[in-house]
């Protein structure tokens, strides 16, 4: 690997950004995020977010709470997930549930932050950005229900939403376009592994220097190195998958497709035993992929299959 190869943000959620020597990366990004300094006073384990021994996973999350005690909870999630809005939403809540002592007042649940990176198409929507909070708004007037000046004293925050669970869906699969916004930087990274020389969001500069593959230890070189290998062969597999799907297809629709077709569907033959045989290579390779944690769009790359049909294997 050159020189300059950052390793992905994943990985680096995984392994090195638990280190509080590398906190300031984190920081960095959730400032740029959020909007405010964000300063990490520990991390924390919870049921959500429990460490897993496969690092193949593709899915990898970190608990923080910050010197305000609010917890911020981050997840990269790389393979489609149908239910993925509810599964925040229970992340979330069972957090508020999980930081309270019992017996204590409503007033002692800690403010969280579900702060969610997917590498794939969740829902409908152009943005690649995305901030859900609660809001209590008049059914007749349209008005904003507010906290009282004594509530506002109380609880140190102006707003209702301030008081409920914040998320955030960074949606970077493709997001390859370089800018001077620092969350735009950010995005970038995270979806390309890459910092241009003139990064300078918050965060990034110390990323440059922190996340290089030359700054991890051999152990961790190498297991890096797996890492990507296993993608590099699983993708040699798929591209050698589709030739053979090829030929596999002519004989299956040739035999098939003539007679009374396949079960799956092969009644026009030739033409379509040939697509059906080739698909069905491909979605063999790619189930072997997915059962590695392959990111899904790695996957769709290399076999050309739809996300649908990688997300039902």
């Amino acid at each position: 690997m050159r020189d300059k190869t950052y390793i992905s943000f994943d990985w680096a959620l995984k392994r090195l950004l638990r280190d509080k020597a590398n906190f300031d990366v984190l920081e960095g990004f959730l400032s740029t995020l959020l909007g405010t300094t964000i300063n990490i006073h520990r991390l924390l384990e919870s049921e959500s977010n429990k460490d897993r021994d496969d690092s193949k996973m593709n899915r990898v999350d970190i608990l923080a709470e910050n010197t305000e005690g609010e917890l911020l909870l981050i997840e990269v999630q790389g393979e489609s997930e149908f239910a993925y809005f509810q599964r925040i939403l229970f992340g979330a809540s069972k957090l508020v549930t999980e930081y309270i002592d019992s017996g204590k007042n409503y007033e002692n649940v800690k403010k969280v932050y579900s702060i969610n990176i997917v590498y794939f198409d969740l829902g409908q929507g152009k943005d690649f950005v995305y901030h859900g909070k609660t809001e209590f708004r008049g059914v007749h007037y349209d008005d904003v229900l507010r906290l009282s000046s004594f509530q506002q004293q109380k609880f140190g925050v102006d707003e209702v939403y301030k008081l409920y669970p914040e998320y955030y869906i960074l949606k970077v699969n493709d997001f390859n376009r370089w800018s001077k916004v620092p969350i735009e930087q950010w995005i970038y990274f995270l979806s390309t592994s890459e910092i241009p020389e003139d990064a300078d969001a918050p965060g990034l500069k110390e990323a440059r220097q922190k996340l290089l593959f030359t700054k991890m230890s051999r152990e961790e070189q190498e297991a890096y190195r797996r890492y990507i290998d296993d993608r590099v062969i699983l993708a040699d597999q798929i591209y050698t998958a589709r030739g053979e799907g090829k030929l596999e297809g002519r004989a299956e629709g040739r035999a098939e497709g003539r007679a009374e077709g396949r079960a799956e569907g092969l009644a026009e033959g030739l033409a379509e035993g040939q697509a059906q045989g080739r698909k069905e290579a491909l979605l063999e390779s790619a189930r072997k992929m997915k059962s590695l944690g392959v990111d899904i769009n790695i996957i769709r790359s290399a076999t050309g299959l739809s996300e649908n049909d990688i997300a039902e294997l």
